[in-house]
């Protein structure tokens, strides 16, 4: 690799050199296509282990008598990848591995904020093996979660999640992550039917989820409309729910499931004081479309990036076809202990034509949005839902509905803790 016409004869530049720098050029060439890559459920391109990891890989002795679940134990002793920097680390390219020591910050019993709807162990779930997976980046180390940590990290500051149901989830994971090490008489929770607020006295600090499961504004914002068909979407407008998100220091979007209804959005241009009249029936990409860059030019003419940091989280995939992942006998996610193992897997329950939505709009925006890409992860958790161990209608499932997964088990929301805790474990990292 040096010039030809000073080499001395019979010299070769040492290994390491070589190797090196072949690791720096597969590093810079990483750096361009990162974002190309990031949003999609497999890289463009790949590269090869640099010799310093590889062989930290190879030189870990596999036992013949081990389970693949033991086996996959991570073992951060002998860890070599590189610590997180979120310029550089995909977090959609890794692995779950099991661990059966590891053990969530909280339990469903522990922590007195979640929902009836997600607390599977109290609702009679007895397996635990899906708590005990950790998601493994590929190339570097995502940092172990530190409640302490975290609570500095927003110290004096707002922090808001905003969006569905799912949504409300990776909030309560979050409350749930930080409240126990702070003292009775310094935290307070106020529960509003839009806006709820987790207050950490000691900590001049909020954490709040506020309700809006479009972003912009509906006819079911407040008193849900169960037929999908009678919803009727504001796509130009979110400036109802966009004046609750100001002063907010950091903001948590998500929108997806509810766009997943299988018929065409009547989208509405103009104010519900004028009647329902003049809405255009859309196919769902192309509404979610309209309706994201509102939000987008929203944040582009209200967010100060100084002052505030923006978010949002990606579609969090459901599993309602077990014939997705080969169980041609399963019905939905019912009954499922394990993650699939299969890279790469993406099932029917991710439409990437909104995962495309969502690149192309956060392309073009001026405010700098951190997108956590939590789909890819989340596709392989077919274990990790509420299932039947869950509430229909502020009622727990009684054991005839139970007995009806097809029509009762609940393959959208995820357990807790479980699942939101790692896609908070990626926001941390972010903070």
């Amino acid at each position: 690799m040096g010039s030809p016409t000073i080499k001395p004869p019979q010299r070769k530049l040492p290994l390491s050199i070589v190797t090196a720098a072949i690791c720096a050029l597969a590093f810079i060439a990483l750096l361009y296509t990162e974002r190309i890559t990031s949003f999609s459920s497999s890289n463009v391109f790949k590269f090869k282990s640099c010799a310093k990891k590889a062989a930290s890989k190879s030189s870990t002795p596999t036992k013949g008598n081990r389970t693949a679940e033991e086996n996959s134990v991570i073992n951060y002793a002998a860890d070599d990848r590189f610590e997180f920097d979120p310029k550089e680390c995909n977090v959609a390219e890794g692995k779950w591995m099991f661990n059966r020591s590891y053990k969530p910050l909280y339990t469903d019993r522990s922590c007195p904020y979640l929902d009836r709807q997600v607390s599977c162990v109290k609702n009679g779930r007895q397996d635990s093996d899906y708590r005990k997976w950790e998601w493994q980046l590929d190339d570097c180390i995502l940092p172990r979660f530190n409640p302490k940590i975290a609570l500095e990290k927003i110290r004096g500051k707002r922090v808001m999640f905003v969006g569905d149901s799912l949504q409300r989830g990776q909030w309560q994971s979050f409350v749930c992550m930080v409240e126990f090490v702070i003292p009775q008489d310094q935290k307070s929770m106020r529960r509003g039917r839009v806006h709820t607020v987790f207050r950490a006295k000691e900590y001049n600090a909020t954490i709040e989820f506020y309700w809006a499961p479009y972003l912009v504004e509906s006819n079911t914002d407040v008193k849900i409309i169960g037929n999908p068909k009678k919803r009727i979407i504001r796509v130009d407008s979110v400036a109802k729910h966009a004046k609750k998100w100001m002063e907010v220091d950091i903001l948590v979007f998500n929108t997806y499931v509810w766009w997943q209804t299988g018929v065409n959005i009547k989208s509405l241009w103009g104010s519900f004081a004028n009647g329902e009249e003049g809405y255009e029936e859309l196919n769902g990409a192309v509404s979610y479309n309209i309706a994201l860059k509102t939000w987008a030019n929203w944040v582009d003419s209200n967010v100060n990036p100084n002052t505030t940091r923006v978010f949002f989280t990606t579609m969090s995939p459901t599993h309602q076809r077990s014939a997705d992942w080969n169980n041609k006998n399963g019905i939905k996610c019912y009954n499922e202990t394990k993650p699939i193992m299969k890279r790469g897997h993406w099932g029917t329950g991710s439409d990437k034509r909104f995962m495309n939505v969502v690149r192309n709009v956060g392309d073009k925006m001026k405010v700098p949005v951190t997108f956590l890409n939590i789909t890819q992860l989340s596709e392989y958790r077919i274990d990790a839902h509420a299932s039947i161990y869950t509430e229909l209608q502020g009622k727990l499932l009684d054991e005839e509905q139970k007995a009806d997964p097809l029509h009762f088990a609940d393959c959208i929301h995820w357990c807790l803790p479980g699942v939101p805790d790692t896609w908070n474990k990626i926001l941390y990292a972010h903070l």
